[in-house]
């Protein structure tokens, strides 16, 4: 069994370029679990990484100062850079100075974490507004980690503070998001077969419980205008929800074996799901249509087999800002960076036990973390978007599949706009 297609010479493919680590603490000899890095997070203004180190501990680092520190150490750790310091700018428009770094004992075994921040122009969905406890402050960046006991914890990025303690799953919180529009909206997804809506705007206040999956759920995410949720666990189907109404819009049916990660384009138009059945499924997520299928297995497994164990489970999916490229990290030890209709990946990269994986803010570089507590980064596939490619992104982002097909253009243009060409 082979890694790519029979066409493809392996030795011709990019290797990428590593640009740094961050390697966790030896562990205690009588430790024999709990030291994975199961979730890596970039704020979304790109000011911080967070990982998950293992044994409770989540490690917050200013991502400039990280590359910095790449750039003059080569790829050695940087976890000690206590001593530097870095400065944003406070609400009157001075310098105000930030721990660069923090380490937060969370309590219990970290599975997620998620970075949010509030725009004031989105309200609480609760009306009695001004007997709020927490008034959260558009310069505030929230971390919020998800707990080997259900529990989830809020901090507050910039004092490593803990704000909110929020209870109600009964099992293993496996994956946090945000709503990227600014509302502090948070959903967890858990062991416990729920998927939880929290209004952090009130309190931390759980406001909906999305149940449907039959089995533990694994991730889930948000669609760029936070319209739409995505759902996949220890099942062979992904749930689309409504998050208006907080109905399940449908099952998008197709993978032959668990499905595991998840996420959407930058444009909302596609949505990358990663299986077990080692392949990773890109849908059109308002009609349920496969538009591509990136194999990490050759010739690929049918059902029957796609369906058991095989040494090609793919672990994460991660998409880029540029919409133009997706990463999967699969247990044949490679990191995998694929273009879109390319059905072989443009780059790849060697990783032993590899969990998880995402993009930095710009793109520009993969995390990816592993059994040992560990983070490596790899510089991404860097490509110029064509004009038509960001005319469509434009257009994706405010239209649906369905509207789009209703446009007076030529037949190619829409299979374009529909990224069926």
């Amino acid at each position: 069994m082979a890694s790519f297609p029979p066409r493809v010479n392996e030795k011709e493919i990019v290797r990428s370029r590593t640009i740094g680590e961050l390697l966790a603490p030896a562990a205690p000899f009588d430790k024999k679990c709990g030291g994975e890095n199961w979730t890596v997070a970039f704020a979304p203004d790109g000011s911080y990484f967070a990982w998950s180190q293992g044994y409770r501990i989540v490690k917050l680092v200013p991502w400039s100062q990280c590359l910095k520190n790449f750039l003059l150490h080569g790829s050695k750790n940087v976890t000690n850079s206590s001593s530097l310091k870095v400065t944003r700018q406070n609400s009157n428009g001075g310098q105000k100075n930030k721990p660069p770094e923090h380490i937060i004992d969370c309590g219990d075994i970290v599975w997620s974490l998620a970075f949010g921040s509030s725009v004031p122009e989105k309200q609480s969905r609760c009306v009695n507004v001004e007997w709020h406890r927490f008034r959260f402050g558009q310069d505030q960046l929230l971390l919020a980690t998800g707990l080997n006991n259900g529990r989830i914890k809020i901090w507050d990025v910039y004092t490593g503070k803990l704000l909110l303690n929020l209870v109600d799953h009964i099992e293993v919180v496996r994956d946090l998001t945000f709503a990227p529009d600014g509302s502090l909206i948070l959903v967890s997804a858990s062991r416990d077969k729920t998927l939880r809506v929290w209004d952090l705007k009130d309190d931390g206040n759980m406001m909906k419980v999305l149940r449907g999956h039959q089995n533990w759920v694994y991730s889930c995410a948000f669609s760029p205008d936070s319209s739409m949720l995505c759902s996949v666990g220890a099942s062979k189907a992904a749930f689309l929800w409504n998050m208006d109404k907080y109905t399940m819009i449908r099952k998008l049916e197709g993978h032959h074996h668990d499905v595991v990660a998840c996420d959407f384009s930058p444009d909302g138009a596609l949505l990358a799901t990663a299986s077990y059945d080692t392949r990773v499924y890109v849908w059109d997520p308002y009609n349920g249509d496969i538009l591509m299928e990136f194999g990490h297995l050759f010739p690929p497994p049918t059902p029957i087999f796609a369906g058991g164990a095989n040494d090609r489970w793919v672990r994460a999916v991660s998409f880029s800002h540029d919409g133009l490229h997706v990463a999967s990290l699969a247990d044949d030890k490679m990191v995998r960076f694929w273009r879109l209709e390319e059905d072989c990946p443009v780059q790849v990269a060697p990783l032993n036990n590899g969990l998880c994986c995402a993009f930095s803010s710009d793109g520009s570089v993969l995390a990816a973390g592993t059994h040992d507590g560990s983070v490596y980064f790899w510089a991404t596939p860097r490509q110029v978007p064509s004009l038509q490619h960001l005319c469509r992104m434009s257009i994706r982002r405010v239209m649906p599949t369905q509207e789009v097909q209703k446009l007076p253009v030529p037949s190619k243009v829409l299979e374009f706009l529909s990224y069926r060409v």
